[in-house]
């Protein structure tokens, strides 16, 4: 698996091929990260020949002046490789990514990651993604959605997709947690679609990098509560909207996708809102789908998003 840190910061890597792959059954990408060296993409390329495979994108990124960091993101295609996986894998393993020190994840294009939603009371980040996921525009398997309230159960089952009430208070906290862990086990995200409640560190630990939250502001920028009041309050001129990886320290995680709107003093604390949740739920649904298609590597406090 990519090691994963704290971040506040994103990086956007360049495509060397911007050709679109729909994913099948013949299809994996691979994620790589290590140390800058001569021969990688060669060393990478071999071996998948030697296996028969075709590669279809490779993307890359190099952090030379800093240190000399390394990504790549490629998808390949190779007739039967369901089947032959694991040895591929561990073949890799033992070759390739031992030889270069590599930190790396292989994913089958044909196994659709298993999402599950958390949300209270407001409706357009849900709402959003599952009428992306109806669509066919976002390539994953919405498991379930969890909410601390009722209000949303209708609106959710008519997506066909399960609702379950498990509602939190200051002295169930710690049950409510484990309830909504069982109920999401087995998912391989979780999605916070404007879920009001801070989850604690023993949570996200059995969630490491597996958990995207939607801020209402453009971080590190008004963390916590009400970062509309806050905005206006301080009379800025730009709102914006953040899509990160959740850690225990709140608001602070990984960095995935972020957006602004340019507003004016004329425009009170409802009317950024409105504006804002327009923000929110486009920044939530790109960094879900670039999660979901493997398009993001953690690396210290940033992220470098193949996009």
């Amino acid at each position: 698996m990519l090691s994963n840190k704290t971040s506040d910061t994103t990086i956007t890597a360049s495509s060397s091929n911007n050709t679109s792959v729909n994913p099948a059954i013949d299809t994996a990408t691979l994620l790589i990260k290590c140390k800058d060296q001569a021969g990688i993409v060669q060393a990478v390329s071999e071996f998948i020949h030697r296996y028969g495979g075709n590669i279809i994108t490779l993307d890359q990124y190099s952090t030379a002046h800093e240190g000399g960091q390394y990504f790549m993101r490629l998808e390949f295609a190779l007739s039967g490789l369901s089947d032959i996986i694991d040895n591929f894998e561990a073949s890799f393993g033992h070759t390739v990514a031992k030889r270069h020190n590599m930190t790396w994840r292989l994913h089958d294009n044909a196994i659709q990651t298993k999402v599950g939603i958390l949300v209270s009371k407001f409706d357009h980040a849900l709402l959003d993604l599952l009428w992306r996921h109806q669509r066919g525009l976002l390539d994953c398997e919405i498991t379930s959605v969890v909410s601390n309230h009722e209000d949303l159960r209708q609106a959710v089952e008519n997506f066909g997709i399960p609702f379950h009430y498990v509602p939190v208070t200051k002295d169930n906290k710690a049950e409510a947690e484990e309830q909504i862990h069982e109920l999401m086990a087995g998912n391989d995200l979780l999605v916070l679609a404007r879920y009001m409640q801070i989850l604690s560190s023993d949570f996200v630990k059995r969630w490491p990098m597996q958990i995207i939250n939607i801020h209402h502001s453009f971080l590190p920028a008004f963390v916590g509560a009400d970062p509309y009041r806050q905005a206006y309050d301080k009379g800025v001129k730009l709102i914006g909207a953040t899509a990160h990886y959740v850690t225990a320290e709140l608001d602070q995680g990984p960095i995935i996708e972020q957006d602004v709107h340019r507003v004016t003093h004329r425009q009170g604390v409802i009317e950024l809102r409105a504006i804002g949740r327009d923000i929110e739920r486009n920044v939530l649904a790109r960094a879900v789908n670039w999660h979901v298609q493997n398009r993001v590597i953690v690396t210290g406090n940033k992220t470098v998003v193949f996009n």
